[in-house]
């Protein structure tokens, strides 16, 4: 076997969490030119990066299904990599084209709700799984669920988002629940999947998002679904010189899409409060948000440049 066809047959899934962080990213920006009026829009120039990031990822990784399907399947029926199957559902065109927007809403949405309903019931009729399976990654294929109104208030009946929502929102707490109970009484995380303690700011943060789209304005249960999210976001901020230290893996970008989304929602509460705390805690947000998007390209690039990544056991 060739170094090339190692490469491909190690290519994971979780490559995909990139475009999570990059179309979050260009979200939050987007939502920033319009606040702010910045004068420019990098959002678009953001968008077209993960798009070609997206075709790339999606081209090698159709090469992998026909060359290794059973390396494929491995990595749908994993305990731990199975999470990362919806990542392919990630797309931001709401405002750009919303044409496109409303297919690949469309297509996400089914796909999406597939994928929970596959995932649920590998976890209920499950051999496998262990508790130290578990890690806050696996929020990403059920409690994403929630996600769905974002666009789709726009696109289809309201029925159809609250469906949605109300999935998300019901399995949030519980695997919430579950996932702390895993990190309290049976030990860290392997140090891989650290950075998906970051995921914890995302439902909250997506939840005070979906919400606002559903109901129109800032009332008391968003404001608790934001402040949940902030919370998280001061808590993992605050360990900062701990996940420094960590080793690179592809799961730093688990560092991003949270970070994109606690974003996005303090720019919704800066417009629509009013209030100057907001504006300028969105503004430091997304100053954070963009150095860290512009740190993961740089060690996402050095790893591949090294051949640190698609390795085997990476």
């Amino acid at each position: 076997m060739t170094d090339d066809t190692a490469r491909l047959k190690n290519f994971p899934i979780s490559w995909f969490a990139m475009i999570m962080g990059m179309t979050g990213f260009s979200i939050a920006w987007n939502r920033a030119e319009h606040i702010f009026d910045t004068g420019f829009c990098i959002s678009s120039v953001l968008l077209g990066v993960a798009s070609i990031l997206f075709v790339v990822l999606a081209t090698i990784y159709a090469a992998k299904i026909v060359k290794y399907p059973q390396d494929v399947l491995g990595e749908i029926r994993h305990p731990v990599k199975l999470a990362f199957v919806p990542t392919f559902s990630s797309a931001a065109y709401l405002h750009i084209a919303p044409a496109l927007s409303f297919w690949l809403w469309t297509v996400g949405a089914v796909l999406h709700l597939a994928i929970t309903l596959y995932v649920l019931s590998s976890w209920i009729h499950h051999t496998k799984y262990e508790i130290a399976h578990l890690n806050p990654a696996w929020f990403i294929p059920v409690v994403g669920n929630i996600l769905v109104p974002v666009a789709g208030v726009q696109h289809a009946s309201p029925e159809i988002s609250w469906f949605f929502f109300s999935l998300g929102l019901f399995f949030w707490p519980i695997l919430t629940a579950i996932i702390f109970y895993r990190l309290i009484f049976h030990g860290s995380l392997p140090e891989r999947f650290m950075p998906t303690l970051f995921i914890f700011i995302a439902p909250p943060a997506v939840g005070f998002i979906s919400w606002f789209n559903l109901t129109g304005g800032v009332d008391a249960f968003a404001r608790v679904l934001y402040f949940v999210g902030l919370f998280f976001t001061l808590l993992l901020l605050s360990q900062f010189n701990y996940f420094r230290r960590l080793k690179f893996f592809l799961s730093w970008w688990a560092y991003s899409f949270p970070i994109a989304a606690i974003t996005i929602a303090t720019l919704i509460m800066a417009k629509a409060t009013g209030l100057a705390l907001y504006t300028w805690l969105a503004a430091g947000l997304l100053g954070v948000l963009s150095l860290l998007v512009l740190m993961l390209l740089v060690r996402t690039a050095l790893a591949v440049a090294r051949r640190e990544i698609c390795v085997e056991g990476h």
